[in-house]
């Protein structure tokens, strides 16, 4: 079991950033592979960006590719996404999981068995 509780949102304005964290506890940190995804209001979750369990490998979004830095913590059991020039387009709740499977695909919702409450990033225009 892996309990996920994230943090770090808010309102903000275009162009500027925020940082999320994502606080895990139950299970050996370095063992789950990590991702973040977003929903927003009418649309289906999507994924946002991946980190591997070493944090040596990432993964991200097309849309968020330049601006968007997913790292990991393992000593502090906390994984980041530090959002850069964000646009109203990024307006959605956030949320962390976690995947205990080897092999996988980091961009599908369902190799995610780990799921935070979700935190809300509003960007305004």
């Amino acid at each position: 079991q892996v309990l996920l509780v994230e943090s770090g949102g808010g309102l903000v304005q275009a162009g500027g950033s925020l940082r999320l964290s994502c606080a895990a506890s139950g299970r050996t940190f370095s063992t789950v592979a990590m991702g973040w995804f977003r929903q927003a209001p009418g649309k289906e979750r999507e994924f946002v960006a991946g980190i591997s369990r070493s944090g040596g490998s990432t993964y991200y979004a097309e849309s968020v590719k330049g601006r968007f830095t997913i790292s990991r913590d393992n000593a502090k059991n906390t994984v980041y996404l530090q959002m850069n020039s964000l646009k109203p387009e990024d307006t959605a709740v956030y949320f962390c999981a976690a995947s205990r499977y080897l092999s996988g695909s980091y961009y599908n919702r369902r190799w995610y068995d780990y799921w935070g409450q979700g935190t809300q990033v509003t960007v305004s225009s």
